[in-house]
């Protein structure tokens, strides 16, 4: 069973593209379906984590919102950071869920114990998870992840039936 979601951020959550404005304020374009996903998962027993390379106030925020406690950024080896987090959270890599898109994914995508990718993702890392999604990073794919977690672990029906 799945219990610990890892996220990257550029090219998984958002599109990967960076926009500055002309003060060179940093921009992001995140999917409200992915939000809504992340947020109605908590109580059907997933805990998220995002562990990025980049550093920017605008994760921050977006984890804020979120309610995404596990906040890694700046992050060169991503593995050892999700392992260090899964001591401290008690969990196993067996159970815990990835995405990513880029060569610096990698290590992490192959030691979980589901990976997936966004269909724009580099060649290497597609031919390396469980996974390829039918969306590009930034086009609701998270949300497809989590619909995906929440079927293997018995619990989609649950997700859909509070809505109807």
């Amino acid at each position: 069973m799945i219990s610990l979601v890892v996220l990257d951020i550029d090219g998984c959550l958002s599109d990967g593209k960076i926009i500055y404005d002309a003060n060179g304020l940093e921009l992001k374009n995140f999917h409200v379906k992915d939000g809504f996903a992340i947020v109605h998962s908590y109580e059907l027993g997933l805990e998220f984590a995002i562990i990025t390379g980049r550093n920017t106030p605008i994760v921050t925020n977006r984890a804020k919102e979120l309610r995404i406690k596990h906040i890694f950024q700046g992050v060169k080896d991503k593995l050892a950071v999700l392992e260090e987090l899964c001591v401290d959270l008690g969990v196993d890599l067996s159970e815990v869920a990835a995405i990513g898109d880029d060569l610096n994914d990698l290590k992490l995508l192959r030691s979980v114990g589901m990976s997936f990718a966004p269909l724009d993702a580099v060649k290497e890392v597609r031919s390396s998870v469980d996974v390829v999604l039918e969306r590009n990073g930034g086009d609701a794919v998270v949300r497809d992840m989590i619909e995906m977690i929440l079927q293997k672990n018995g619990k989609y029906d649950e997700f859909v039936a509070k809505w109807l």
